[in-house]
């Protein structure tokens, strides 16, 4: 059954393609739903498709060689994911799962893969993408080197923020599960420092948002001071 076309122009990515590109897209695209912890992307499989997130939340993670799990990255609404192997033709390189109830478009990679490489524009937006993927890794190994949890937890939370393009805020918030997975420590640990940092009131929960209430002292710890 074909998409409405609407629900595709709504996509960042796709958003400044003609119409009828576009219409010929929703005529091929699919959607499924994926169930909280369900698999989205399997790891070691080959690419069929450039994957698009309407609705939920998505993390793309691996697993340690002592079967660990390390969160890499999450995925939002709107946004897309599975471009790597799509590009390169490798296996897909890290699993992604829903960490909440989600609705994913999917478009074959016979499909997407000419018009992404035949607009100029596009293929800029993905070369940006994946610059920005590789400097989130680098920041990414940097937190997981800083000394103490309360340092690698304001770390992560100032990523994030960034991430978000915002300074105050964090919108649709990742678990105290999910973080502890990006940062290597346990739930407990992420739990047992956001009390403190709700504590002093330097974050604070506002739905499924988080809060910065106090940017400064946030900055401050990620770089190694200290509460008194």
């Amino acid at each position: 059954m074909p998409l409405p076309v609407s629900l595709l122009l709504e996509l960042p990515l796709l958003s400044s393609l003609p119409q009828v590109t576009i219409a010929h897209l929703a005529q091929h695209a699919s959607e499924q739903s994926y169930a909280k912890r369900e698999v989205v992307l399997q790891k070691g499989m080959p690419s069929v498709s450039l994957n698009f997130l309407i609705e939920g939340r998505l993390q793309g993670l691996d697993f340690t060689m002592d079967a660990r799990e390390v969160g890499l990255y999450f995925v939002q609404p709107g946004d897309y994911f599975g471009e790597v192997a799509l590009l390169d033709g490798q296996p897909q390189p890290e699993f992604v799962t829903a960490v909440a109830k989600s609705r994913v478009v999917r478009i074959g990679q016979e499909l997407i893969k000419p018009i992404l490489f035949a607009s100029p524009k596009l293929a800029e937006t993905l070369c940006t993408r994946l610059s920005l993927r590789l400097r989130g890794v680098s920041e990414h190994r940097r937190i997981l080197g800083l000394a103490t949890p309360l340092q690698r937890v304001c770390a992560q939370l100032q990523m994030l923020c960034m991430e978000a393009a915002a300074q105050v805020r964090i919108p649709n918030a990742p678990t105290h599960q999910e973080l502890a997975i990006m940062i290597n420590v346990t739930r407990e640990t992420v739990s047992r420092v956001f009390q403190l940092l709700q504590g002093r009131g330097i974050v604070e929960r506002d739905g499924n948002d988080l809060k910065v209430e106090d940017p400064a002292t946030l900055r401050s710890l990620a770089e190694g001071a200290t509460l008194s």
